[in-house]
């Protein structure tokens, strides 16, 4: 694929792990013909964890991911080709959901958390909410791979977890049968790359025409993602992508994430949310402090400037 390809849609090969709720926008870029309007053409590649799509654009399976930037950052500072191009959410919507008869962080002392990955994503953010209680990792609590959220939701109705950070609209799903509600992540982590656009710095070159169109349709359904007179268009396919079987969940979903700002206006990455993400995989020991400046380095502006 290059941009001297014939007129027409282009195709791009977009991964991501769930493709799950922070995917709203690139769902109604889809519905709305944002995407078409830019003449591409999204192949959606579900890979069903973070690591596994970030591995897909560094082994060239995909052109593009939107996913947790860890494995990008980590990537950049050994001298990698994967950078961050965009950011597509920079709040957590989560809550730490626990089994009833835990009613605090404090109870997990010795208790089995549920996560999709040990590097990446919700271990990072769960073992910081956990420390802010007294909580270290590891010896206070053990990491179980549980998958994706919606795995995690099984897995703790099954009792293989005792708790597992739980985004909106799940984490009210499980208020509702009973579960509790520990403590939110976003009360301990208020601004974050929580996931990005990443791609391969070669492709990135090779591609710069259609990496800004793709940018530019992403911007518009950002747009109409975060306005609320938008609903009729919004709602149904949060809904669908969410809780199917609940309109007052995904209303109660959507309405929480759009209030605290989770897709960010114009993909913007802010400086706060990039060395939060970079200081927080240093406290996990994913990253070696004296590398933070050079893991800012990751974020290329070239594609977003350009799309601007």
């Amino acid at each position: 694929m290059t941009d001297q390809e014939p007129a027409g849609l282009a195709d791009l090969r977009l991964a991501g792990g769930a493709q799950g709720f922070n995917w709203l926008p690139v769902f109604v870029a889809d519905e709305q013909g944002l995407f078409e309007k830019h003449g591409i053409r999204i192949d959606y590649k579900r890979m069903g964890s973070v690591e596994k799509a970030t591995a897909a654009v560094l082994d060239g399976e995909a052109d593009l991911a939107i996913t947790p930037p860890e494995g990008a950052v980590a990537d950049f500072v050994r001298g990698g080709e994967l950078r961050i191009v965009a950011a597509n959410a920079v709040r957590l919507p989560m809550s730490i959901v626990a089994r009833p008869g835990i009613g605090s962080l404090a109870e997990l002392r010795g208790k089995k958390v549920g996560t999709s990955s040990l590097t990446e994503g919700t271990a990072i953010y769960t073992q910081i909410v956990l420390a802010a209680a007294g909580l270290h990792y590891p010896g206070d609590y053990e990491f179980a791979l549980a998958g994706i959220h919606t795995k995690r939701w099984e897995a703790l109705q099954a009792g293989e977890i005792d708790c597992a950070p739980q985004p909106a609209p799940w984490n009210f799903l499980a208020q509702d049968k009973g579960y509790n509600l520990l403590g939110e992540v976003s009360a301990a982590i208020s601004e974050i790359v929580f996931t990005a656009v990443i791609g391969k710095a070669s492709w990135l070159a090779a591609n710069r025409d259609l990496v800004t169109r793709f940018l530019k349709a992403l911007i518009e359904a950002h747009s109409v993602t975060n306005d609320a007179a938008n609903h009729g268009i919004t709602l149904p396919i949060f809904q669908r992508i969410t809780t199917p079987d609940s309109e007052s969940l995904a209303r109660r979903g959507l309405e929480y994430m759009r209030g605290m700002g989770m897709w960010p206006q114009g993909l913007a990455v802010p400086d706060k949310a990039l060395k939060t993400t970079i200081d927080l995989m240093v406290r996990a020991n994913l990253l070696d402090k004296s590398k933070c400046d050079v893991a800012e380095g990751v974020f290329d502006r070239r594609y977003l400037e350009g799309a601007a």
